[in-house]
């Protein structure tokens, strides 16, 4: 699927390494503005191989891209490889966060779970918490409650990136976007996840992700996310809600489509 040294070549500038990432990324627009401008002064850059899947029908690799900055500190992209397009052509995807990266992973349609095959770059097998791998396992599963986190990481710009990304009407109001601007921690939580049958016979998937913000004035505020395929075209699709009942409500009205 890659050729090793377009991942490693050992002659390629920083400069010429993150114009080449950018460039290929279908959203690199949707990384922060601030992230980008940081990435044009790095002086040094490392690539290393974080997982890899190979089924019958999927191939995916996830990259971890390092780099030094002017000011002693580092900055980390993730950069997801898969063939899962239309034409099952190489695609590229990038992220700043660990976190957007599995989840990305996790919603690309996976093959029989014997087929996994997840390593390390040194070829040990990865552990439970960095195994992608059941992610994929989990869709079809209830997620059981897990504790509530937050971790301080550019919250604000990731809730801007999730509202940006909602293809619903009914999304988040004006105001619920402007309290989120000043959210200084974030968790994720995989809620829920189901494959169910349509017309036609074929499967459609949805899954539901809470995005819960810690704002600065300490109170607290969610986002609720829907994916799924239940469009004409079988596309994945994201739309965004204020409660966890009204995105459950589109879920259920979504997988009465016939």
């Amino acid at each position: 699927m890659n050729d090793p040294r377009d991942h490693h070549d050992p002659y390629e500038t920083t400069e010429t390494h993150v114009e080449r990432l950018l460039g290929r990324a279908l959203n690199s627009f949707d990384l922060p503005d601030a992230t980008v401008e940081r990435l044009e002064s790095a002086l040094a850059h490392s690539t290393s191989l974080h997982s890899s899947h190979h089924s019958s029908s999927l191939r995916r690799t996830t990259y971890r891209h390092a780099y030094l900055l002017p000011d002693g500190s580092a900055l980390v992209l993730w950069e997801l490889v898969h063939n899962a397009g239309r034409d099952g052509t190489e695609q590229h995807e990038l992220y700043a966060e660990e976190a957007e990266v599995r989840l990305a992973a996790s919603r690309l349609p996976a093959g029989p779970l014997p087929e996994w095959t997840v390593e390390r770059a040194d070829g040990r097998p990865l552990g439970e918490d960095d195994d992608l791998a059941a992610l994929g396992a989990l869709l079809a599963h209830p997620i059981p409650a897990q504790p509530r986190m937050y971790v301080p990481d550019n919250s604000a710009d990731h809730a801007r990136r999730v509202l940006r990304r909602a293809e619903n009407a009914d999304r988040p109001s004006e105001r619920t976007a402007r309290r989120l601007r000043i959210a200084f921690a974030h968790h994720i939580t995989q809620v829920f996840g189901r494959n169910c049958p349509v017309e036609g016979g074929r499967e459609v998937g949805f899954t539901l992700y809470e995005h819960q913000f810690l704002l600065l004035d300490g109170t607290e505020l969610s986002l609720w996310e829907v994916e799924h395929t239940a469009t004409p075209d079988g596309r994945h699709m994201c739309e965004v809600y204020e409660s966890e009942a009204a995105a459950r409500g589109a879920m259920e009205a979504r997988s009465r489509v016939r």
